[in-house]
């Protein structure tokens, strides 16, 4: 199953008697952060921040596509990297190629590609028509967007398309990062990115406290689109929430991807804390709307309003900022940063 429900809407992460966040313990022996309520996880710098600046290319280069194809990549003046994620646009960024991307999808965000044209106009689908318009000379994408009817028709076009693989793990981030660099003749810059990715990876997740680790489960909602459902096993989040040295309350009652929210298995999976994206929170109506849905209030979380929400476009990015996402995650759920009125 692809993060993205339906095909079409956009799927997209603590312990006892931390100072400033201790409260009396449920009857489960555990009532993380209690004191804290709802919290935004805020990554201390929103931009991407360049290894090198316009590192030398060496190019042509033939590399191998995820799909199989032998793709050979002769001009990168002209980059458009996409996926659902946004995490391609900023490895690129990332790797000091931001002044020669040409245009974005809805999930790049960071403030120095915002200004960039869109070529996903109707929400997460590639248009045909408007990436021709931009004249790339290479795209950079995964099979986490499409349709691949779009890709073909670039590849038939004589642009080249190379594909790297959708895996959304903390394990696949340096692969993806040298499997960009490779593609667009910059080894050594994407050598440079994954030293630095590993290195704030490792850092943040040597400051997880020890200790009794709280329950978390992840909530996709899209209220407006009627989309509610529960991270699990192989989603993304689950990664993010290990990352921090907690318990992914979906994996717990053996939820694998993104499956339904049901009230009963919400109720059952316990979770402390509620962990959402700002976008998703927003479209249920805030707090206080995630409260009123089934089974929610009946959770450790919702009786203690401890909801964290973070940024649609960091939070399942992973991407050239994930250590700067897992120790924001755990600022907000172990020290209650960002708190929300």
């Amino acid at each position: 199953m692809k993060r993205r429900p339906g095909h079409a809407a956009l799927v997209l992460a603590a312990v006892l008697g931390l100072a400033g966040c201790a409260g009396t313990p449920t009857d489960a022996g555990r009532d993380p952060a209690a004191g804290c309520g709802p919290t935004t996880a805020r990554v201390e710098t929103t931009d991407v921040v360049p290894v090198a600046d316009n590192p030398p290319t060496t190019l042509p280069v033939t590399v191998n596509s995820a799909d199989g194809t032998s793709v050979t990549v002769t001009d990168t003046s002209r980059i458009l990297p996409v996926n659902l994620y946004g995490s391609i646009a900023e490895i690129v960024f990332s790797l000091g190629l931001g002044d020669r991307v040409v245009g974005r999808d809805t999930a790049t965000t960071f403030p120095t590609a915002t200004h960039l044209p869109l070529v996903t106009p109707a929400g997460h689908d590639l248009s045909g028509e408007a990436i021709l318009r931009l004249n790339p000379t290479v795209v950079v994408a995964d099979e986490s967007i499409g349709p691949p009817e779009v890709l073909n028709q670039l590849r038939r076009s004589g642009i080249p398309v190379v594909l790297i693989d959708d895996e959304q793990t903390l394990a696949a981030v340096p692969r993806h990062i040298r499997s960009i660099a490779t593609a667009l003749g910059v080894p050594a810059a994407g050598e440079a990115l994954v030293g630095r990715v590993d290195a704030d990876i490792a850092a943040a997740r040597r400051a997880a406290p020890a200790g009794q680790p709280p329950r978390i489960a992840f909530l996709y909602l899209r209220g407006t689109a009627g989309v509610y459902l529960m991270g699990g096993k192989g989603a993304g989040s689950d990664e993010m929430i290990r990352a921090i040295g907690a318990v992914d309350a979906g994996t717990e009652i053996g939820l694998a991807k993104f499956r339904p929210l049901t009230s009963e298995g919400l109720i059952n999976a316990a979770p402390d804390v509620l962990l959402v994206m700002t976008e998703g929170l927003e479209s249920v109506k805030g707090v206080d709307g995630l409260l009123a849905m089934p089974g929610v209030a009946q959770t450790p979380a919702g009786r203690n309003r401890r909801i964290v929400d973070m940024d649609d476009g960091v939070l399942l990015n992973f991407g050239a900022r994930t250590g700067r996402a897992i120790s924001a995650l755990a600022t907000a759920v172990y020290e209650c940063g960002g708190h929300r009125s």
